[in-house]
Formats: C-alpha cells, structure tokens, sequence
C-alpha cells in the first residue's frame, strides 16, 4: 500500500477510535485517572515550578502563553513517570481489543 494511503488508513482508525472512546467516555475517564496520577506523581508541581522559572528568568512581560506552551510541553512530556504512561497505554489497549470494535 502507497505510503499517502497508509497514513489516510491510519488516521480514520485514529478518528473512528477517538470518536468510539468520546462516545462512551472512556476518553473523559482516562483524563481524569491522567491527571490524578500526574497530580500524585508530582509532576504538575514540578511542571508548575518550571513555568514560574521560564518566566522568572525571561521576565513576566517577555512572555507570552504560545511562547511558554511551546517551551515546556517537550519537557512536560518528558517528565511523565514511565509508569503513568505504561497504564495510560494499557487501558487505551484495552479498550481498542475490547469495546471499540474497530475493523482492521
């Protein structure tokens, strides 16, 4: 299969999945155990304490939200614990082997 073919495949299974988990929310389930485990874990602190150094060091009016967006996602993803996302990934699996009833 051509690669442009693929990649359309590809994001109609993405598509029809999120639309499956919104649907039953799961979607809005797995928000919510992401953010009391980020919460848990530390990480929200830790990420809050960056972003008042960002701006600490750049000065409040020398940053803007896009700016500050921009810079500290890569790092707030980085700093997600391993096991956080290892059942974030397993309940996503899950649901897709289990509810979704997506066609391959």
């Amino acid at each position: 299969m051509p690669q442009m073919a693929q990649k359309g495949k590809e994001g109609q299974v993405k598509a029809k999945i999120n639309q499956k988990m919104t649907e039953s929310g799961e979607k809005e389930r797995l928000q919510e155990m992401l953010r009391l485990k980020l919460t848990e874990c530390g990480w929200r602190d830790e990420l809050q304490a960056y972003c008042r150094s960002i701006v600490k060091e750049k000065g409040i009016d020398n940053v803007t939200v896009d700016m500050l967006i921009d810079e500290v996602t890569p790092k707030a993803r980085s700093m997600v614990p391993d096991e956080v996302k290892r059942e974030l990934f397993q309940r996503i699996k899950t649901f897709i082997t289990e509810k979704a009833e997506i066609p391959s």
